[in-house]
Order: C-alpha cells, then sequence, then structure tokens
C-alpha cells in the first residue's frame, strides 16, 4: 500500500508540474522579450551610419587646403585662401584696397607674428581677363599653323596665377594668336638653305619633303629656287611643315 501511495503522489507532482509550465505561457514570453532586444539591434544601424557619415564630412580637408601655406603672413596668402569684400564700381586702372579674411582652416599672421583674422590687400582695379600675360597660364594648341596670313588665332582657357589679384572669375576664356614651336631652329634652317639649299637640305629640315625632293632632282631649280628659299627662310616666310614657330 505504501509504494502504491507515494507512486500516485509523485504522479501528482509531476502533473502539477507540467500544468504550471503550461500556464505560465513560457513560449510566449520567449518571444515578448526578443522583440525588444532585435528593436534597439535595428534602430542601431542607422544611427551608427549617420555618425559615421558625420564624422567623414566633418574630416573632409577642402581642395584649397592644398595650396593654402601654413602660419604665413595673410596678405601674401594665394586668392583662393582668402575671401575678399571686392568692390565692382572701382575705377579701371586705380589702385583700390579690399577687405579679406581668410578661409575656415587657414592659419595666418600679421607683420608681427600675431595671429590674424581680418586684413586688408592691394591690387589694381580690373578684370582677370585683362592682366597682363605674365599674371595667366593659358591651355596651349598645337594644332594651328603659325605661319599664315592673316595671323591665325585659336580659343583657348586661361588660370591667373595664385599669387595675382584681380576681380571676376580667375579663370576664363581668351583668344590667342597661335605661337607654338616644334623645336625647329631658324638659324638652322638658314644655315643649311646657304651651304645645301641645292640638295633640298633645308626643305628636308623643315619636313617639307616633296619641296625638298624637288630641289634635289631639279638641282636647288638650277640656283634660282635655292636664292628664292635663301631670302624667305631669312625673313621667315619659310617655316616648319607643321606650322610652329623657330626657336
Amino acid at each position: 500500500m505504501i509504494p502504491m501511495m507515494t507512486l500516485k503522489r509523485v504522479c501528482r507532482v509531476l502533473l502539477f508540474i507540467t500544468q504550471m509550465y503550461v500556464l505560465s505561457g513560457r513560449g510566449f514570453l520567449s518571444f515578448e522579450y526578443s522583440e525588444p532586444v532585435a528593436q534597439p539591434l535595428k534602430d542601431h544601424f542607422p544611427s551608427s551610419t549617420i555618425a559615421t557619415s558625420t564624422r567623414a564630412t566633418a574630416t573632409k580637408i577642402p581642395d584649397y587646403m592644398e595650396k593654402c601655406p601654413s602660419n604665413g603672413q595673410c596678405s601674401r596668402l594665394p586668392s583662393d585662401c582668402m575671401t575678399c569684400a571686392t568692390n565692382y564700381s572701382c575705377i579701371y586702372g586705380k589702385p583700390v584696397t579690399f577687405n579679406c579674411t581668410a578661409k575656415n582652416g587657414v592659419v595666418c599672421f600679421d607683420v608681427n607674428s600675431q595671429p590674424q583674422e581680418y586684413f586688408t590687400i592691394s591690387m589694381t582695379c580690373q578684370f582677370c581677363w585683362q592682366l597682363p600675360p605674365s599674371d595667366y597660364v593659358c591651355n596651349l594648341s598645337s594644332s594651328c599653323k603659325t605661319v599664315s596670313c592673316p595671323r591665325q588665332r585659336y580659343n583657348t582657357t586661361c588660370t591667373v596665377l595664385d599669387h595675382a589679384h584681380c576681380l571676376g572669375n580667375r579663370t576664363f576664356p581668351k583668344m590667342l594668336y597661335c605661337n607654338w614651336t616644334g623645336g625647329y631652329k631658324w638659324s638652322t634652317a638658314l644655315a643649311l638653305s646657304i651651304t645645301l639649299g641645292g640638295f633640298g637640305a633645308d626643305r628636308f629640315y623643315l619636313g617639307q619633303w616633296r619641296e625638298g625632293l624637288g630641289k634635289l632632282f631639279s638641282f636647288g631649280g638650277l640656283g634660282i629656287w635655292t636664292l628664292i628659299d635663301v631670302f624667305l627662310i631669312s625673313v621667315g616666310y619659310v617655316g616648319p611643315a607643321d606650322g610652329s614657330l623657330y626657336i
């Protein structure tokens, strides 16, 4: 009888534990706690991406910083390193003074080596395209003829040098005379025309093969062509075949 009573009690205890496990909703609680954990993780990635993007933007160095000297004199900074309150109503060709400030991230000093925020620059009242040729550089063309009548021009783009100050855009279009050189020397061409012109050496040197062959087989046009070429090369009328200027 005692073993039977003990077995019944054990069965009741097991049944009671099983009912408590089912009623507690253990399975539902696991889903309940899993969602709050997943939500912060889902929200964490966008904020992390935004923070990384903000840091990348904040640490990006402006392009003008590459040409701005560190701890230099403010009035001698390149034009791309400063912002000036220009006035387009100044009198053309007259000296003018403008108030300027260094751009963000540019550190400069005055003549006494003291940090300076505002300073002035003096310049001549003129637009950038009106500067002398020594104050800007242009893209050269090697596809135009330098020896032509009228003299040939070509369209190009010019950029003002860093030390020059002017009004308007620092990059501007300009029409220039064709003035490139292919490395041919005028003195060499003239010397060949005088000494070996009867054999067409001067024309061969200038890259004019057909004329050179004509002079060679006609013995310099019986001397007449040779004399004419000496004169034309000496005055610069006959030049290199590629259309370039003599050195």
